[in-house]
């Protein structure tokens, strides 16, 4: 009789324990059992136009390559291949060792701009490093967020002081893959009607302030600002600018602005949450929409080969404090998703080895 009751008295304070759980650790497995399964491997070789390996200038490649071939992934493009010596370090990495594989864009230091001799200096160098075999430049958010110019004050990502920088890009024929801000969701109330609500809790320095460091709308303004200054430069426009959870605004933008192309990394949840919609946007702007993933997570890529490319139905998401919500497949068509894949890269990105693709 005393084991009952012990035993029972076990399990209702398994019951109570279980009846307190928080949100944050609420993440039921769903019971609907429908036709599908993972995509380990894309459908075809791919270019990941938003990766980042920090320590390429001395890191050994081996371990890389080998998890990209299990993705089928044909070409990474190394945004953070930072300038001058470091950058040199990088180009002869990949040069001894795989020299098809890899490619790096360089980055600028835009801290205190407006300084006597400074935009010469930050133009020479980058001419140098693009002669070093940097393909294109990669602008980190702290544009817009973070840097200050000469005197202190926060440095708009249109100011007219930075002209150079773009039009030089211009000039040398490579791209410019900005990422402006982050989602709006940020600077929106820290409330229940939030849809970040569970990435901001668990990730509380990710909120800002209506006006930290200045609207979001104001932002993301000057990066178009900047686009339409410079029509003879080709823009790569990170995580789909923010809108990818909006299209149609998206689509007004890309319509307005034919130098501006668009980068999937990172925003998959919004594309998995619409497939009907995204599908009819990636058809109709198949041209200007590069695949990229951000971070270096090859257990992550399956989410968006199986969004791309499959019509499955109601599958997680690998970051619950991202996307709480399921995903569904696109199933795009083989001739969209070469240009995702691939073909918009090649012919954006100068230089990339072509004969690791199909036609």
């Amino acid at each position: 009789m005393r084991i009952k009751i012990a035993l029972s008295l076990i399990l209702l304070s398994a019951s109570i324990v279980a009846q307190d759980i928080s949100f944050e650790d609420y993440n039921p497995k769903s019971t609907l059992v429908v036709p599908g399964d993972s995509i380990k491997v894309a459908k075809f070789p791919f270019i990941d136009v938003h990766g980042h390996q920090y320590r390429m200038p001395e890191q050994d490649l081996a371990p890389v390559i080998a998890a990209m071939d299990t993705l089928k992934m044909g070409i990474m493009v190394n945004l953070s291949g930072r300038t001058g010596a470091d950058l040199q370090k990088s180009v002869k990495n990949i040069a001894d060792n795989y020299p098809n594989r890899f490619v790096v864009f360089a980055n600028i230091n835009f801290e205190g701009a407006g300084a006597e001799g400074w935009i010469e200096e930050k133009v020479r160098q980058f001419e140098q490093d693009v002669k070093n075999g940097a393909r294109g430049l990669k602008v980190y958010k702290s544009l817009g967020l973070r840097n200050k110019d000469v005197n202190g004050k926060r440095l708009a990502i249109d100011d007219p002081r930075l002209d150079p920088i773009w039009a030089k890009c211009g000039e040398l024929g490579v791209p410019v893959l900005i990422h402006a801000a982050d989602p709006k969701s940020f600077w929106d109330d820290f409330d229940g009607d939030n849809e970040r609500w569970l990435e901001l809790k668990t990730r509380p320095r990710r909120k800002r302030g209506p006006n930290n460091p200045a609207p979001w709308e104001q932002i993301i303004q000057e990066q178009h600002n900047m686009f339409k200054k410079h029509p003879n430069t080709i823009f790569i426009n990170a995580h789909m600018g923010w809108f990818a959870n909006d299209l149609g605004k998206l689509g007004q933008l890309l319509d307005e602005i034919p130098n501006m192309n668009v980068g999937i990394g990172a925003i998959i949840a919004e594309l998995g949450r619409q497939p009907r919609f995204a599908k009819k946007f990636f058809i109709k702007y198949q041209d200007r929409i590069l695949f990229g993933k951000d971070s270096w997570k090859p257990e992550e890529f399956p989410t968006y080969f199986r969004v791309l490319e499959s019509a499955d139905e109601y599958f997680p998401y690998h970051k619950k404090y991202h996307a709480y919500w399921a995903m569904y497949g696109l199933d795009l068509p083989d001739d969209v998703l070469k240009k995702v894949y691939y073909k918009n890269a090649l012919r954006i990105v100068p230089g990339l080895d072509k004969s690791l693709f199909p036609n």
